[in-house]
C-alpha cells in the first residue's frame, strides 16, 4: 500500500474545515485554502469499489449527482468505509487504493465521463465539495507548488 500523508498535512485539513464552517455567507477564502492543501497532499485516498483487478472508487449521490469521494488519509478511508457501513466493523479490511498528486487530479476529472459531477473530501467527516469543473484549477495548483 502507498505511504499515508503526514498527519500534519491531514490536521490541517480539519482547521481548514473549521474555517469553512464559521466564514461569512460568500467568502470562499476559507474554502479555496481548504481544496489548496487537499493539493498538497502527497496522495488521495479512495476506498475501492468493484473488481479487485479493476477498482474504481467510492461515490456518493448528491442533489448534483454523483461525486467521488476522496479521503485525505488510508485511516480517514477506512474510517469512513465502516461509518458508511461499506465493510463489516469486525476488524474486516477495507479495500483503499491510492493515487498520486498530481496524478489523482486527472484520475478523478476521467470520471466526468461516465457521469460523476464532483469530488468531495473525506465524505461524511468534512464532506466539502467541488465540481469537477474545478480541477483544472486545483490542477494548476498542485503544478505551481510543484515548481
Amino acid at each position: 500500500m502507498t505511504r499515508d500523508n503526514d498527519p500534519a498535512a491531514v490536521a490541517e485539513l480539519d482547521r481548514l474545515d473549521e474555517a469553512v464552517r464559521v466564514a461569512p455567507g460568500g467568502d470562499t477564502t476559507a474554502q479555496v485554502a481548504l481544496w489548496r492543501q487537499t493539493t498538497r497532499l502527497e496522495t488521495w485516498f479512495f476506498i475501492a469499489r468493484g473488481p479487485e483487478d479493476r477498482p474504481h472508487p467510492y461515490a456518493v449521490g448528491a442533489a448534483q449527482g454523483p461525486m467521488v469521494c476522496l479521503y485525505s488519509s488510508a485511516a480517514r478511508a477506512q474510517e469512513a468505509a465502516r461509518a458508511l457501513g461499506l465493510v463489516a466493523d469486525d476488524g474486516a479490511a477495507v479495500p483503499l487504493f491510492g493515487v498520486p498528486v498530481p496524478d489523482a487530479i486527472d484520475y478523478v476529472a476521467s470520471f466526468g465521463a461516465a457521469g460523476v459531477v464532483g469530488v468531495t473530501l473525506d465524505h461524511p467527516r468534512i464532506g466539502h465539495h467541488v465540481p469537477l469543473a474545478n480541477l483544472g484549477l486545483l490542477s494548476a495548483w498542485a503544478a505551481a507548488d510543484a515548481d
